[in-house]
């Protein structure tokens, strides 16, 4: 009751400040143009600036600093390792005590598009946070923060130069994902992550925006952080074997299926987390726990790149499953218990850390009869499968870990056709939303058929393929049978 007491009381000043029928001076569509420039480019540099703070963290507390080579503490003394992970947890603990009970809470990304108001020094201290206890090594994600920070970016913005509530909800979605692709190198995602999760809903002028605001963001992080591959994937040819098509198949259904129960256990963990006193003490239990789990198993700490990147350049022996289903277990169960005590952050990292160890265990299994493909590829293919199914967001999912990975682009049909087995098995398996988006199909369809255009034209010039003519109709009769319902305003 509280809680939504404190979102009424945001959207009544956030309208009360920048009322419906306000126009900005310089014209609706400049000022989003400016918005989307300004914003893009301070966004891009926080992500940069964040990027050097957590490796900053890293070489603090645990001595070395995160790359390609070496992506997680394995040459880090065990008690050093213990010692970081612990003592981040007990301060953070004490730090987002206070912030939560003694100050003004800091809404979710998407609570901020849909009109709560996303306090200044509060949120920037809560970033801080998030990227603090990654470079400890803890176990979590790091993307949410450079998100919660480019949606408070678009809110300030958007109120001064007086945007409606309308285009104030986009731009907050578009800077929002922005911060993701900045701190990521990767446009594409944040694109998909406005238009697919944020706003689930897709025109030209979205797009546009949300792809420019993205790309310019993505521009600006690499002046400042560098530009690297983010994940080392081995060889990986373009010219995919029939069998690899089979794998898709078989892969998509389990991980979609374990992409669905790793989403169920977020949801859990986020929904159950405590909201007094008990983070002074499970935060700190949670990050001794991961300190001991990481004498065995150091690639569990941090975000997640360090389970990845072992699961990319395994061997194709039997003698590695073991150990990759043991680093599946650990940074599924430890990652969890983080949300469950108290941290904030995401669980994309961790997603694909979970897929890409899946989609290894499969591919050695595979390569005993089909001696064919790298281990980086059925790695690549499960880390895309498993992280569509988690989030319920396919697109974004796939041009997320391809950018990451930098992929060959002729991937996208083996990897395109796995998640969306893996997409379809989760939702098969998901429990049906409370209340259902309006005409969900027609969103889908539509994004779906702009992706199919852009791949498809990349490739051949021979016409429309029939994925997209099979779409075509799909959203007619979807729209048909929903003619009359339209998108609630979020005033």
């Amino acid at each position: 009751m509280r809680e939504s007491q404190e979102s009424q009381k945001t959207r009544e000043s956030q309208e009360s400040q920048n009322p419906q029928g306000t126009q900005p001076k310089i014209g609706r569509i400049p000022a989003l143009i400016a918005a989307v420039a300004i914003v893009g480019v301070a966004i891009g540099a926080a992500a940069g600036l964040l990027t050097l703070m957590l490796y900053g963290v890293e070489h603090l507390t645990l001595g070395y600093v995160e790359n390609s080579q070496e992506s997680g503490p394995f040459n880090v003394p065990v008690i050093r390792r213990l010692i970081s992970v612990t003592a981040g947890a007990v301060i953070a603990a004490v730090i987002w005590w206070l912030l939560r009970t003694r100050s003004t809470k800091v809404p979710s990304v998407k609570k901020a598009v849909n009109g709560d108001i996303m306090p200044i020094w509060q949120t920037v201290v809560h970033v801080l946070l998030q990227i603090f206890i990654v470079g400890t090594g803890m176990s979590i994600g790091r993307e949410v923060a450079p998100r919660e920070l480019g949606a408070m970016f678009g809110q300030r913005f958007a109120r001064w130069v007086h945007l409606d509530a309308k285009d104030t909800r986009m731009l907050v979605a578009i800077t929002a994902a922005a911060g993701l692709a900045g701190v990521y190198n990767a446009p594409l995602a944040g694109t998909f992550f406005a238009v697919e999760i944020l706003l689930a809903d897709i025109t030209l002028e979205t797009v546009t925006l949300a792809f420019a605001c993205s790309a310019l963001a993505s521009w600006v992080a690499s002046l400042v952080k560098g530009t690297h591959a983010f994940y080392l994937i081995g060889k990986a040819d373009g010219l995919f074997t029939p069998d690899y098509m089979a794998f898709a198949l078989v892969a998509g259904m389990i991980l979609g299926a374990a992409g669905a129960l790793f989403r169920r256990g977020s949801q859990w963990a986020e929904k159950s987390k405590p909201s007094g006193a008990g983070i002074l003490w499970m935060l700190p239990l949670a990050g001794l726990l991961t300190g001991v789990v990481a004498i065995w198993v150091p690639q569990v700490m941090g975000n997640g790149r360090a389970t990845a990147q072992l699961s990319f350049s395994s061997k194709a022996d039997l003698a590695v499953v073991p150990i990759l289903l043991v680093s599946f277990l650990a940074k599924a169960i430890v990652t969890l218990l983080t949300i469950r005590s108290g941290a904030s952050g995401g669980v994309l990292q961790p997603g694909i850390a979970l897929g890409a160890s899946g989609g290894a265990v499969l591919g050695v299994l595979w390569m005993q009869v089909f001696h064919t493909n790298s281990i980086g590829m059925y790695a690549l293919l499960g880390a895309c499968a498993l992280l569509a199914a988690s989030q319920q967001a396919p697109l974004m999912a796939i041009c997320l870990v391809m950018e990451l990975a930098d992929a060959p682009i002729n991937l996208f049909v083996p990897i395109g056709f796995a998640v969306a087995v893996s997409a379809f098995t989760a939702s098969c398996l998901g429990e049906p939303p409370a209340s259902p988006p309006a005409n969900p199909a027609s969103a889908f369809g539509n994004i779906t058929l702009v992706t199919c255009h852009l791949l498809y034209s990349r490739s051949t010039r021979r016409g429309t393929p029939s994925c997209v003519v099979g779409l075509r109709a799909t959203v007619r009769r979807s729209t048909s049978r929903n003619p009359g319902r339209r998108r609630p305003s979020h005033a």
